[in-house]
């Protein structure tokens, strides 16, 4: 066969071409940066939401980056992402320089945030000061106390039209290390799901009467939520609690 430069022209075009398409079918509809905790009583938990994750990624076409330490947050960095989710990382320690970031990617709706359990551990610990800034952001509160070993308890859903919650029944049990609160934030945020301590299974005395367990804070440009469950790797056996966090992560990233 007498290859010819026309023939080499067609097979370079050819070629181009199915690279291109290729590169369509291949780039991240988004991009997701996590924030997980190494170690400690919520590694379990971590393990299993990357796990999670990182099939819902390749099943839906996104990407997922993870770190282990806010050193890495710049303005910059952050960037590069339209989704943040913090994966049972407190708000403490950051440095000044992850703050002023993460403050700008929040109030100025640079990308969306979701936040597990620890986030909401707000207080002075480990000679750390609270961060003003966050605990508005979670609605006004300090964290005061738990349920270690943690509770079953009813959830209801309070906002059955948002669209995290669609798919998902009005009221279902789930379990939890319940983090308790100076305050309830409900005047702060719009509380989407709460949790009734009366139904707690074990019975225990760790109360703070109105439990929001799930919510968003409307007075950011930011879509953000905060779940308060993420202490146990086996919620991610839960179809109620995986619908939950598949809805969230697609609302927040406006897909």
């Amino acid at each position: 066969m007498k290859i010819t430069p026309a023939f080499i022209c067609l097979l370079l075009l050819l070629t181009i071409n199915h690279t291109t398409q290729a590169q369509k079918v291949t780039k991240p509809k988004f991009r997701v940066i996590a924030l997980a905790e190494i170690g400690g009583g919520h590694a379990r938990f971590d393990t299993a939401a990357k796990i999670w994750l990182n099939k819902l990624a390749i099943d839906s076409n996104f990407s997922v980056d993870y770190i282990t330490d806010t050193k890495p947050i710049t303005k910059a960095f952050l960037r590069r992402y339209q989704l943040f989710i913090q994966l049972d990382y407190p708000p403490y320690p950051w440095s000044d320089t992850a703050q002023m970031a993460f403050e700008n990617y929040i109030k100025k709706g640079k990308g969306g945030w979701i936040g597990f359990h620890h986030p909401t551990l707000l207080g002075v610990f480990d000679g750390y000061p609270m961060w003003q800034w966050y605990s508005q952001f979670m609605g006004g509160i300090e964290f005061k106390n738990y349920i270690p070993g943690g509770a079953s308890a009813s959830l209801t859903v309070e906002d059955k039209n948002h669209p995290i919650m669609k798919g998902l029944p009005t009221s279902f049990t789930t379990k939890d290390e319940w983090y308790i609160y100076n305050q309830s934030p409900r005047a702060n945020v719009h509380v989407l799901a709460s949790i009734n301590e009366d139904t707690y299974d074990p019975q225990k005395n760790v109360k703070m009467g109105d439990h929001p367990v799930i919510w968003t804070n409307e007075h950011v440009k930011a879509r953000n939520i905060y779940i308060a469950m993420g202490h146990f790797p086996s919620l991610f056996q839960d179809e109620n609690y995986t619908t939950l966090v598949r809805n969230a992560i697609f609302w927040a990233v406006k897909k």
